[in-house]
């Protein structure tokens, strides 16, 4: 899933966005995930947010009139909407758009880049940038041979879109609990990656939507980079305010390691 090589120092990360979408439902908070194609160089086979890395079309002016927030996260914000869209067929905007709809956007989108700001044109409509809530900041590790710089944001699941995944990136997708999705990665049914992991267990606090939008804006969004270590026989991701991590002070809550147990990233406190 994860490509490590203690020797390499790699690339440059680049900018990259995952929109967490969540939903109230009877049984308490659910959240949407899609699982990546297995042949994906990059966690490929895991269970993920939707999300992607930022284009040089997201960055561009010619979106200020189709957003309802322009600041420095702009980019992030479009890209993480965008990404949402073509992976999981959910569009967050300003005004209720048909579950029909998304779709054929999305369809529209795959072969005309410059569709997005078309529909949004057409129908009066915006990207609702200000509903997404940054969470966290996560860089891929060093050793990686393919890097990310990723804002993780929350936001509210729009109303009456059910989400799908698109059979090329994604492979499947489904709203789950937190708690629930955890329970399948301790019996060792799906992988996760640290990132999501940990951004499962934060949730996984929350009893409701309001709950998880307040965690997040209480937040931490100092950049939290997983260093590789040897543990043992094995090797381990000790994250800040790990004893063996070069920042001391704690970035994210929980456990301060990831360490490598058979094929999975297991959560553990130091030895």
């Amino acid at each position: 899933m994860l490509d490590l090589d203690p020797a390499r120092d790699g690339p440059p990360p680049r900018e990259a966005a995952t929109l967490v979408l969540v939903r109230d439902s009877e049984r308490g908070l659910e959240l949407f995930c899609v699982e990546r194609n297995k042949k994906s160089r990059f966690l490929g086979g895991a269970i993920v947010f939707p999300g992607g890395r930022v284009e040089d079309d997201d960055r561009g002016d010619a979106w200020k009139p189709f957003v309802t927030q322009d600041d420095e996260l702009r980019a992030f914000g479009v890209a993480a909407c965008r990404e949402t869209l073509e992976e999981a067929a959910l569009l967050l905007a300003d005004s209720p758009t048909p579950d029909a709809e998304v779709l054929a956007l999305r369809e529209r989108l795959a072969a005309d880049p410059s569709a997005l700001r078309a529909y949004l044109s057409e129908h009066g409509k915006r990207l609702a940038l200000g509903a997404l809530v940054p969470l966290a900041r996560w860089i891929t590790p060093k050793v990686e041979s393919r890097r990310f710089d990723a804002r993780f944001f929350v936001a509210r699941a729009p109303d009456g879109q059910r989400g799908a995944h698109d059979m090329t990136e994604t492979m499947a997708s489904f709203w789950d609990a937190p708690r629930a999705i955890l329970d399948r990665f301790d019996r060792g049914e799906i992988q996760l990656a640290p990132p999501t992991h940990r951004t499962l267990e934060i949730l996984a606090e929350c009893k409701d939507v309001a709950a998880a939008l307040a965690t997040a804006r209480a937040a931490c969004l100092d950049p939290v980079c997983p260093e590789l270590v040897q543990q043992g026989d094995t090797m381990a991701l000790v994250l800040p305010g790990d004893p063996q991590h070069s920042v001391k002070d704690v970035r994210v809550p929980g456990r301060t390691r990831y360490v490598l147990r058979e094929t999975l990233w297991r959560p553990e406190d130091a030895p």
